[in-house]
């Protein structure tokens, strides 16, 4: 059975935060450089991507706790797997590998698990996340017009994240924490193009970013505004993630479900960071926010985003599969 099948029967749970997870190992620089990179010139430590390189045992010990806590998809540890993001690092070259390399453990975790319980099929979404450059807004105060980057070479950036994603063995791709649609836009653009020259089309799913009260993206859209702005590509899912907790996030959400005619998805944070920017909402708090939008038929895929554990995944879940997946008026096709 597809997932497009499944998303018409059921709700299906997204997994949790990667980073929170590797944050619990205490891992040093060591970890980070392995033997590959012990000479590298540059401090790789926090360079969480490259951990599915350098220690794979980390990253296949954390997919497998979310699979283990009910979670239907797990996202590739790629959130900041492209070319640009990775210059931060001086990596820029190792950007198709990262991509692969996550894929694949992703790909042998969830097929483990879907070999144990047939009936249950677990799904990898290739993530593809925002890039630390905006297309849209000007980094300098004094220059509004200046750009740090370029619709195309996001392109490019793109094109080679979605290969490696693609032939790692992604279920899916997820363009996801939008707070740029310029750069989404590039985004989808690379992936459609992948799929025209490599002759195979997977399902997209797009995740935007409400940044503040404001109810707005940081490039300035509203959610009605931004669900406008990816309705050119045929998606799987549109929905929000990341920024607010979900109690937060409800109002967007809301808006959304009565405006798409796709399947909608929503992993928020776990409540609001506190004054030293850690997440203190308990797995039973954000369960019990996340049933209102279950109560409501908001949406179809549920998850968690920063702050969120398997313990969090867990209760979702646990909630979850009581409830009707939101009723969709025209089925992805």
């Amino acid at each position: 059975m597809n997932i497009e099948d499944i998303l018409n029967e059921r709700i299906l749970v997204l997994d949790g935060a990667m980073g929170t997870m590797i944050q619990r190992y205490s891992l040093e620089e060591d970890d980070f450089r392995g033997e590959r990179f012990l000479n590298h010139p540059h401090p790789l430590k926090g360079n969480n991507d490259l951990l599915s390189i350098t220690r794979p045992d980390v990253i296949k010990e954390i997919h497998k706790k979310y699979l283990e806590a009910g979670a239907d998809i797990i996202e590739t540890n790629t959130f900041s797997s492209t070319s640009v993001a990775q210059a931060d690092y001086h990596l820029e070259a190792l950007a198709y590998e990262l991509n692969y390399q996550s894929a694949k453990i992703a790909r042998e975790v969830a097929d483990e698990f879907t070999k144990a319980n047939p009936s249950k099929p677990r799904f990898v979404a290739g993530a593809l996340g925002p890039t630390n450059k905006t297309a849209s807004i000007s980094p300098q105060v004094n220059d509004p017009g200046y750009r740090a980057i370029t619709f195309d070479q996001l392109v490019d950036a793109y094109y080679e994240q979605t290969k490696g994603l693609v032939e790692g063995g992604s279920d899916l791709l997820l363009v996801e924490t939008i707070f740029d649609t310029l750069n989404a836009k590039a985004a989808l653009f690379a992936i459609q193009k992948y799929f025209d020259d490599a002759g195979n089309v997977l399902p997209i799913m797009v995740s935007g970013t409400i940044t503040d009260a404001s109810g707005r993206t940081l490039s300035g859209q509203t959610t009605e505004a931004f669900m406008i702005s990816m309705s050119h590509v045929p998606l799987l899912s549109i929905g929000l993630n990341c920024a607010l907790g979900a109690n937060q996030l409800r109002p967007y959400l809301q808006v959304m479900a009565r405006e798409s005619d796709t399947f909608v998805s929503a992993y928020p944070n776990a409540g609001l960071p506190n004054a030293f920017g850690h997440y203190d909402q308990t797995p039973e708090e954000m369960a019990v926010q996340i049933e209102e939008y279950l109560k409501e038929g908001l949406v179809n895929i549920v998850g968690g985003c920063c702050g969120t554990t398997p313990d969090h995944i867990k209760k979702i879940a646990e909630v979850a599969v009581r409830y009707k997946p939101r009723v969709t008026e025209v089925v992805y096709a």
